[in-house]
């Protein structure tokens, strides 16, 4: 993908019960939370390779080489003007079955496991759903966002099937057209319950669409506007944000065409915008961006942007590199409370750890490369 990357998640319901890692792996590696009565396809280039994992906050995707950066209250009805502020309080939720929790669990003794339980395994993270598997997504789904609500907390949901996602790159997959996606986002929406959610909404879905014909860009971007009706209508304290790609890739004036089109700047489909899903590109960078982003999509001043912190805290190298870049560390801590106008959260949606496939296979939490991001110190304020 490009701005965010490739894939996770899971196939089966969540049970709580973590297999045990024996499958080979190193003991710098984790595999995601499996649960032993599940089935997946066979994995995706970015994907992990062990079977059916559970959905977990872990195993999100990597970014493309297209991804260098070199590349050039409720919502007010369409029309009314306020100030905007972030909506969403509470603390965010962190679901209990993740890669790197397992490594923490796994690996008592290993002398990097303060600084990755402390820097990273304690942290919130998003959870991705990149499988496409209508029969069980609304139990994995109620999975999280119940969890959540038992403990006051906001989750942070990926959906991410979206036919044709990664114009065929390392994190192909997803539905198989557009009407079956359609109906997974029906079942989606079904496990979202009543409490507070925030949906980052089909990383690279409209950053990266030049692959597509017209016609299939509009139809895509018909899709996206419908996935935004369904989940708001389906639970009106869901927060949906729509794809912005990150500052160094298409312009702002561009990039909200795109996302005017695909609903973005609708209160019915939207709260707003997310950008460097994955990414590297700096806070400050990012914050001035989607600003602008914002300003050229127009819609009611609510719409705000959230931004993936998990990996910025150097920024993005200045050589393009986008696979495990070195250098990097962690980016400022995920919360809801940024002090930034129009500025609704700072996320973990790329779990740190979780390698692009250059310090490990393509979605596996690998330690070492973990460790790295997270030893550098606290994390950053970039």
């Amino acid at each position: 993908m490009v701005a965010a990357a490739s894939v996770v998640v899971a196939a089966g319901a969540v049970t709580g019960v973590v297999s045990a890692f024996d499958d080979g792996r190193t003991p710098d590696e984790a595999g995601p939370a499996r649960v032993s009565a599940s089935t997946r396809q066979a994995p995706l280039p970015a994907v992990p390779s062990s079977p059916a994992p559970a959905p977990t906050g872990s195993a999100s995707p990597s970014p493309s080489p297209s991804a260098r950066p070199t590349r050039s209250p409720s919502p007010p009805r369409a029309g009314t003007r306020r100030e905007h502020t972030t909506t969403v309080p509470g603390r965010l939720y962190r679901h209990p079955d993740s890669q790197v929790l397992a490594w923490v669990r796994s690996h008592p003794g290993d002398p990097r496991h303060a600084v990755i339980a402390s820097r990273i395994a304690e942290q919130p993270a998003a959870v991705w759903f990149a499988d496409y598997s209508p029969q069980t997504v609304t139990a994995r789904v109620a999975a999280v966002t119940s969890g959540g609500a038992a403990t006051g907390r906001v989750p942070v949901l990926v959906p991410y099937a979206i036919p044709g996602r990664d114009c065929g790159g390392h994190s192909q997959g997803g539905a198989p057209g557009l009407d079956a996606y359609d109906a997974w986002i029906d079942r989606f929406a079904a496990g979202l319950g009543s409490g507070e959610v925030i949906v980052v909404l089909e990383p690279d879905s409209v950053a990266q669409t030049e692959c597509l014909s017209v016609a299939e860009r509009e139809g895509r971007f018909a899709s996206l506007a419908r996935a935004g009706r369904v989940l708001k209508t389906a639970n009106p304290q869901a927060r949906v944000y729509f794809d912005a790609g990150h500052s160094g890739w298409n312009a702002p004036a561009r990039q909200a065409s795109w996302l005017r089109r695909a609903g973005a700047a609708s209160p019915e489909s939207s709260d707003g915008i997310f950008s460097n899903v994955s990414n590297f590109h700096t806070t400050a960078d990012e914050i001035a961006y989607d600003r602008h982003v914002l300003d050229a999509l127009g819609g009611p001043a609510s719409l705000g942007a959230v931004i993936d912190t998990s990996r910025n805290g150097n920024g993005a190298p200045a050589d393009g590199e986008w696979c495990d870049p070195d250098g990097r560390t962690l980016g400022r801590t995920p919360t809801l409370s940024t002090g930034a106008p129009r500025i609704d959260a700072y996320l973990w949606v790329k779990l740190p750890g979780e390698s692009d496939g250059c310090k490990g296979r393509p979605g596996t939490f690998t330690a070492s490369y973990a460790y790295d991001l997270a030893s550098s110190g606290a994390a950053a304020s970039s």
